[in-house]
């Protein structure tokens, strides 16, 4: 690794992108807002109403555009308001990773995660282990695909 690579590599902050559900996830991370849960700031987030309204394309679109990784977060297995949308929204996960390792794109750059209402220091721990797991990966590599 040259040296400007790695100057590269060690200012290098990934650009996540969050869908998390309205009801259990959301909630979450206002709780770890407000218990001052400290976090990278390097997550930005989208409510939406439930995980498994994410569709495989609102995954894709963020890494496509060179987003460095996705994460999308539900409810606990059982304690989804829309019955079965988590279990939905993991498998389409699954799904997804597995179309982008085909295409050469490490399926770490896209995390699922179950996070309830009461679970603010879960949601920070898993932003830290994601942007810990990017920098590792280094830059999505799409990102220069778009540069002009």
């Amino acid at each position: 690794m040259s040296v400007s690579e790695k100057r590269v590599a060690q200012e290098f902050e990934p650009k996540i992108i969050a869908f998390l559900c309205n009801w259990c996830s959301y909630v979450g991370a206002d709780l770890a807002g407000t218990s001052r849960i400290q976090y990278p700031p390097n997550i930005r987030v989208i409510r939406v109403m439930c995980s498994g309204s994410v569709d495989p394309l609102y995954i894709l679109k963020p890494i496509l555009e060179g987003a460095d990784g996705v994460l999308i977060a539900g409810c606990h297995s059982g304690d989804c308001h829309y019955l079965n949308g988590n279990y939905k929204a993991r498998r389409r996960v699954a799904m997804v990773k597995t179309m982008l390792e085909q295409f050469g794109i490490p399926g770490d750059r896209i995390w699922f995660s179950f996070i309830s209402a009461s679970e603010g220091r879960v949601f920070a721990d898993t932003v830290r282990r994601m942007v810990t797991r990017l920098k590792e990966l280094g830059p999505n590599s799409m990102k220069a695909q778009w540069e002009i």
